[in-house]
């Protein structure tokens, strides 16, 4: 692998969103029940994401009608792993109805091609054409499908071959859903989300947009120079918002998920988690990527495994390992660079030991971003 080669493959994975076109009066912070019905669908279908919801994962779903737990999973391709674009909407409206109807004002086409939008690449895929147009669009679409079980298949097949009553059999999902436990659900979070929007706002107007996203999320920052949104996650994008806008969106069932909506030259949107004070923040990619790095090298490994037992003066370890002095201290530079050890002096020596509890962090923090 050439050097050029070897530097892609490891920097830092990111999305960039290009707001250089956007108006700052066309940036905004606001609530959408259509986008927390999606965030709260999938916490249902993948649980183990969301260690904080899992009570309430386990109570709604012992809750559910039999027949509508068989549908939601029938159609869970357009919230499991992937959110289908259908919702993240570029223009919140106040009721989940209203949002509902935005659906009914699509044609065919553009429905199809948002629900469609289920692949597992980690980055973000060029606009096709409509798979009711080309049938290599739609053979592509029936076999991404098909990869996440046959209910979820035959839900594709319906989609492609008669888009109108899908959307009316979807929407009546979703308003049973309304029903029976989103309704409350969004009563419960939506003032608490309301709140998060306002503030984020107020920093848009008085402070500018790096101090907004800032707030959101640690994971997003502003490059001034470039006029870069860089979001901080294990995927490769980069999107171009154009006058049309930009809109946030807070979420109280995301975390730990920032989830984009790239729209393909409409408004994209970003899904944030609202903060989750009784969690630790994730680590930025970068410095998880260093640690992981650091511990990786088999002499470092072995070091650590020394360490975790107490502290050890350099000369403690060179003896133990057969190597020079220098030789250890480089590689204790480097976790110690990375902030796995600590150090301490006594008189003359200087003891390294393990953070324990940092290297214990080390896994929840690659799941975060893995998550992210």
């Amino acid at each position: 692998m050439c050097a050029l080669s070897r530097e892609r493959h490891t920097e830092a994975m990111s999305v960039v969103i290009d707001v250089s076109d956007v108006p700052p009066e066309r940036v905004s912070f606001a609530v959408s029940p259509l986008a927390e019905l999606g965030a709260a669908l999938h916490v249902l279908a993948e649980p183990s994401h969301h260690p904080g919801l899992l009570e309430w994962a386990t109570r709604t779903r012992d809750l559910l009608p039999p027949d509508l737990a068989d549908r939601l999973y029938e159609a869970d391709i357009l919230w499991r792993s992937t959110r289908s674009d259908l919702f993240l909407p570029g223009t919140a409206a106040a009721g989940l109805g209203e949002e509902l109807d935005a659906w009914d004002r699509l044609d065919d086409d553009a429905f199809v091609v948002a629900a469609v939008e289920i692949s597992c690449a980690t980055s973000f895929a060029h606009p096709r054409p409509s798979p009711l147009r080309r049938a290599e669009d739609r053979r592509r679409a029936r076999e991404l499908a098909a990869a996440r079980g046959l209910r979820q298949a035959a839900f594709a097949d319906r989609l492609l071959e008669d888009p109108h009553a899908v959307r009316t059999w979807l929407r009546r999902l979703l308003e049973e859903c309304e029903q029976l436990f989103f309704g409350e659900v969004w009563q419960q979070v939506r003032p608490r989300l309301a709140a998060d929007a306002r503030h984020k706002n107020e920093l848009l107007r008085h402070r500018g947009l790096g101090d907004a996203v800032a707030a959101a999320s640690p994971a997003i920052t502003l490059d001034a120079g470039r006029n870069h949104l860089v979001v901080d996650k294990l995927q490769d994008g980069r999107v171009k918002a154009s006058a049309s806008g930009l809109v946030f969106l807070p979420t109280a069932f995301g975390w730990p998920h920032l989830v984009i909506r790239d729209a393909h030259g409409d408004r994209p949107v970003l899904q944030y988690p609202v903060a989750v004070p009784e969690l630790p923040p994730v680590l930025s990619l970068a410095t998880v990527q260093q640690r992981l790095e650091a511990v990786a090298h088999p002499l470092r490994l072995r070091l650590c495994r020394t360490l975790a037992r107490g502290p050890h003066s350099t000369t403690e370890l060179a003896d133990a390992n057969g190597l020079t002095a220098p030789e250890v201290s480089r590689h204790l530079g480097v976790l110690k660079k990375a902030g796995l050890t600590r150090t301490r002096r006594q008189g003359r020596y200087v003891f390294h030991e393990l953070d324990i509890d940092l290297v214990g962090r080390l896994g929840a923090d690659l799941l975060g971003n893995a998550l992210r």
